[in-house]
């Protein structure tokens, strides 16, 4: 710890010499190879303890008629079950057949187009004037605050 300090409390040592003029320390630690907690991590990057993950199959989607070891289940003894199984498998409440992205693109297109050309087609149909405008005599100019209206100073000075 005070090894560190004092090699922290030289800042222009630092700014004077470069990097690869300098002496390094003796208790600096250079790593040259992986540890075994970093070799288990690059070799089951999905945390699973090593556990093979079979692809992802409904079983639903596989041939009722084949000979299964489990028929229910629709899967051989001994293979490995998916680990999103309660999903995947025989008896689960909905088939997870997912659409591409392209047709997706589509699916979303057709509905922006859909939506746009409702809202145009209201538009073309939508009354926006009166049937029948109403008329009033010298056409509210007073009553809207035209020339003849009385400004508010003249309100207040009056009551």
């Amino acid at each position: 710890m005070l090894s560190r300090r004092i090699v922290a409390a030289r800042p222009l040592v630092r700014a004077v010499l470069p990097a690869a003029a300098r002496p390094r320390p003796q208790f600096t630690q250079i790593r040259t190879a992986l540890t075994d907690a970093e070799k288990v991590e690059l070799a089951d990057p999905n945390q699973n303890g090593g556990y093979i993950n079979p692809p992802a199959e409904l079983r639903s989607n596989r041939d009722p008629y084949a000979d299964w070891w489990d028929k229910q289940d629709r899967r051989n003894y001994g293979e490995p079950c998916h680990e999103d199984h309660d999903i995947l498998g025989a008896v689960s409440l909905y088939d997870y057949s997912h659409f591409k992205p392209g047709w997706g693109a589509v699916l979303m297109g057709t509905f922006i187009a859909s939506v746009f050309g409702l809202c145009a087609a209201v538009s073309f149909v939508y009354p926006d004037k009166i049937s029948a405008p109403k008329t009033y005599p010298g056409g509210l100019e007073a009553e809207l605050g035209g020339k003849g209206a009385m400004t508010v100073s003249t309100r207040m000075s009056n009551t």
